[in-house]
């Protein structure tokens, strides 16, 4: 099976630019595994769709603005994203990998300017674009990366990034549950839900906990290898409490369903799910890739997004609902015009 079987033509005017005006205004396509049969409602009917004792695991990683724009000490514009925290430096400094783009190389030892308080050197390149960078700074590091961060919304979204659009997308471009700083991408299928609809999916006998997981670069990175089996994901901090986790396995343990809202969840789950199905509480670093073959553990119903073609994240949805059936829905759903990706219309496999 090679990474072109994965592939599927996408019209560019269904790619999501904007978020939709209601969170669960958006469309849902339901998919039935068993009967391989296809449903169409919306997201607000997501309660008809769920069952009293239902749990739903959710992801409460909050994004932090990570896209910094800026100078070079040659006057050339330059911009920094951040990917990942690996230390503190000396006092007022902090080491991170980060993307850096600019018209012209970047040399080690650059220094670059983002803010009267906030200034940057490159220290070394590691590979794909991305550099270790030193960033040094006068205050308190989140307030700084607060006020001069922009929200780092993904390439395929591309209209201007004025400060209107980015005080929206600072508020949608969140979960309305996101509580622990450190993501530097969205977990979107979160996205579609509203405090609302999670009330009246607790009144209907279901329950919500919730894990961290940092989302990274590497959820979103290309595949590069026609031999989908050889890509390598990054490493990604996630953490659940004890709490958190006996809730899930009294659910397993009762044979109620495991709903995960997004694959980032469902990463997260079946890193700390042993091979019993029980859930072990605690923190640490996955980088597990998961592709057609895989035996689920965690989960018995996944709520997603629409993903890129050829990417680690349709090859995760296509191994829970098959390939074959998950092909024929997005093929479904580009003929009844869903709307794709990030700010984009659900699904719902059960």
């Amino acid at each position: 099976m090679g990474l072109h079987e994965f592939d599927y033509a996408l019209p560019e005017e269904l790619i999501a630019q904007t978020p939709f005006r209601q969170r669960d205004g958006s469309r849902l396509m339901v998919l039935h595994r068993k009967s391989k049969t296809i449903e169409h409602t919306h997201f607000h009917q997501l309660p008809s769709c769920l069952q009293n004792g239902d749990l739903l695991v959710a992801n409460d990683t909050r994004v932090i603005p990570a896209r910094i724009y800026g100078r070079k000490e040659t006057g050339g514009r330059v911009e920094l994203f951040l990917l990942n925290f690996l230390k503190n430096g000396r006092q007022g400094s902090q080491i991170w990998e980060c993307l850096v783009k600019s018209r012209k190389k970047i040399n080690d030892c650059s220094t670059l300017y983002f803010s009267p308080a906030l200034s940057g050197k490159i220290l070394s390149y590691i590979g794909n674009g991305i550099f270790r960078v030193r960033l040094d700074y006068q205050g308190d590091f989140d307030s700084i990366i607060k006020e001069t961060g922009r929200t780092p919304l993904p390439p395929y979204i591309k209209r201007d990034r004025n400060c209107t659009d980015d005080l929206l997308d600072r508020e949608r471009y969140q979960t309305v549950y996101a509580k622990n700083a450190g993501a530097v991408a969205a977990p979107t299928a979160g996205f579609h839900f509203t405090q609302s609809l999670i009330d009246k999916i607790k009144n209907m006998g279901a329950g919500f906990c919730f894990l961290t997981l940092h989302v990274g670069y590497g959820t979103f990175q290309p595949i590069r290898e026609a031999c989908f089996e050889k890509h390598k994901m990054h490493k990604e901090f996630f953490c659940i409490s004890n709490a958190e986790a006996e809730k899930i396995n009294n659910a397993r343990c009762e044979r109620r369903r495991v709903v995960a809202v997004g694959t980032t969840t469902t990463r997260a789950l079946e890193t700390i799910t042993r091979n019993d199905g029980t859930v072990q509480k605690g923190s640490g670093h996955t980088d597990l890739f998961i592709s057609p073959g895989y035996s689920f553990k965690s989960i018995d119903a996944l709520i997603t997004n629409f993903h890129l073609p050829k990417s680690s994240l349709l090859l995760l949805v296509a191994a829970f609902a098959g390939k074959d059936f998950i092909l024929k829905a997005y093929r479904e759903a580009v003929e009844k015009k869903y709307r794709f990706f990030s700010y984009g219309d659900a699904m719902l496999i059960l």
